[in-house]
């Protein structure tokens, strides 16, 4: 049963890699993976947990195993329900078209000065939103402004770099580094102050050298009469009063957690419901119709329930492995085959851009516990090796930044390089051979800043 689960696992695994080619969605494949992984955990209780450590197995022994998937299932709905009411302040803004605040700004028609301004826009607002929101405002605002499809994918590669770049130093830019944060990985203040400038380094060297080649003007496309005579469903009182509410509702998450010590989703939960009690008393004297596009809750139709789902189902199939063992294996092997924790992470964020960055993240946090204080100082010759994997170790901060940037290297390898793709049906060997080279190179150098600067403090 220990060889199947792990077989199971990466067939799953395989299974949400190929989703395009097999036409199966990655949710449908993630909640399977893992609830058949847990079945034959359950099945091979026997066999299996004499294979691991005498703590471990007398946890999950007997009764303990449906104990233990309670204890994982409610880690995971921490997770889960932070990114439901975010991704319902996202929605909620969107519907009221807040982000026409800042797209409405951008005059300028120089190429090199526009692949700036939507770059620096890109990696700010993908820090308090999320990289895949981000990415999906920003092609649509570039649709616009730049006329030609193919110039127009330059741009859009760029904002996929951006986009990532800008979620990995932020505690809610990243579902990544949201699971990091709220799994006390890391701390907000912490992985702000020491992943910023890496960050920034990782968009700053592909933006330089794309600069070098692009000169001249774009032409806009030409806006059709019908566009300038519809309605707007909001008036400009509404759509800055939601745009700066939503925004505030999540900048004060870390805030929140901060001062009270409550979980995250909390705060969140706290947000949405000062901008429910808002929409509701700012649109009461509409009709219906004109109403419920607008409210809570019709755009609560409109979130990415499938994303939730696949995380629901790649983040049980992960705990699985964790508690049958296959992932304490796993770290060990890593640890005599690369020997370094900035190794480890750099192979990580070169592996999600083949497969999702969440399950290598998951994989990743079961693998390597956290340590705290009390074990560091009876760690012996350890205590190095672990010194690592404190809050704000060196191994989580490296983690947030490999993983949340190292899948621009491919379209295929984020949640925002496929939400371009599909959103402007960018080619996968036009993305390859343009902008893959830039983003490894951004990647790289972002992360020989990190280690430079962790080695230097």
């Amino acid at each position: 049963m220990y060889a199947l689960m792990a077989l199971t696992f990466v067939f799953g695994y395989l299974c949400i890699a190929l989703e395009h080619p097999l036409k199966i969605d990655k949710a449908a494949s993630a909640i399977l993976t893992a609830v058949i992984c847990w079945t034959l955990l359950v099945f091979g209780a026997d066999s299996i947990l004499p294979m691991i450590d005498s703590a471990t197995a007398s946890s999950a022994s007997g009764h303990g195993i449906s104990g233990e998937l309670r204890h994982h299932l409610g880690e995971i709905s921490e997770i889960l329900f932070f990114l439901m009411g975010a991704m319902t302040i996202v929605e909620l803004i969107d519907a009221h078209e807040g982000f026409k605040v800042i797209t409405d700004r951008i005059r300028t028609n120089k190429r090199v000065t526009l692949l700036w301004v939507v770059a620096l826009i890109t990696f700010l607002l993908s820090s308090v939103l999320d990289n895949l929101t981000t990415t999906i405002v920003m092609v649509s605002l570039l649709r616009k402004l730049v006329a030609d499809q193919k110039e127009r994918w330059f741009y859009v590669g760029i904002v996929v770099i951006a986009a990532n770049a800008g979620g990995a130093w932020s505690p809610i830019g990243d579902v990544t580094t949201t699971m990091l944060w709220i799994g006390d990985r890391v701390t907000s203040s912490g992985i702000i102050t020491s992943l910023f400038i890496p960050s920034v380094v990782c968009l700053l060297v592909p933006l330089l050298v794309l600069s070098m080649t692009m000169k001249g003007e774009i032409q806009r496309p030409q806006v059709s009469e019908s566009d300038e005579e519809r309605r707007d469903p909001t008036t400009p009182f509404e759509r800055n009063l939601v745009f700066i509410l939503g925004i505030g509702a999540l900048v004060f998450v870390p805030v929140f957690k901060t001062v009270t010590h409550l979980p995250p989703y909390m705060g969140i939960l706290f947000g949405l419901g000062v901008l429910w009690v808002v929409t509701e008393v700012i649109h009461r004297g509409k009709n219906d119709e004109d109403k419920h596009p607008l409210s809570v809750v019709g755009v609560l139709r409109r979130i990415d329930t499938t994303s939730v789902l696949f995380f629901l189902g790649i983040l049980l199939a992960v705990s699985s492995l964790a508690t049958a063992g296959h992932l304490t294996q796993v770290a060990t092997l890593l640890r005599e085959s690369l020997g370094n924790v900035y190794a480890i992470n750099i192979a990580i964020g070169l592996l999600s851009s083949v497969v999702d960055n969440v399950p290598l993240v998951a994989g990743a946090m079961k693998m390597y516990p956290l340590v705290t204080a009390e074990a560091l100082a009876v760690a012996g010759a350890d205590a190095t090796w672990l010194s690592n994997f404190q809050v704000n170790g060196t191994f989580w901060e490296m983690l947030a930044y490999c993983a949340g940037t190292g899948g621009s290297c491919l379209i295929i390898g984020s949640a925002a390089g496929v939400a371009a793709m599909g959103m402007e049906r960018i080619n996968f060997i036009w993305y390859l051979k343009k902008i893959s080279l830039l983003a490894f190179l951004g990647y790289i150098s972002g992360a020989a800043t990190y280690i430079a600067i962790s080695t230097l403090s």
